[in-house]
């Protein structure tokens, strides 16, 4: 078992000194290589678009409670199977805490986005 760590970690070492060792080489890079290209031609108008905070808020809020509703259908189905009160008081917590983390982004006016 030890020797598996030993490898591991003097393997993510080796990886860590050769990624770091070439990014050095390879930072020389012109203005011309960082631009966008436009089939050849000089852009027309600047590449970067304003973008929406409260947009990329609203994004984040539903993936996480997309992933909570992931989450809590495997809780659910062990609990059709057979009466678990561990896994009543972890569902009980984990909806909890959701909804205190919901109510604190609502207080501070996270969910205005109209």
């Amino acid at each position: 078992m030890l020797y598996y760590c030993l490898v591991s970690v003097s393997l993510c070492i080796l990886f860590s000194m050769t990624f770091w060792l070439v990014g050095f080489q390879s930072s020389n890079s012109a203005s011309v290589k960082t631009s966008p290209f436009e089939c050849g031609f000089e852009g027309y108008t600047s590449m970067r678009r304003p973008f929406s905070i409260r947009y990329f808020v609203l994004i984040v809020l539903f993936l996480i409670f997309d992933v909570e509703a992931v989450l809590l259908f495997p809780c659910l189905t062990t609990l059709l199977l057979g009466v678990n009160l561990n896994m009543y008081f972890y569902m009980f917590l984990f909806i909890l805490l959701l909804t205190l983390g919901l109510t604190y982004e609502w207080k501070n006016g996270m969910l205005d986005w109209l």
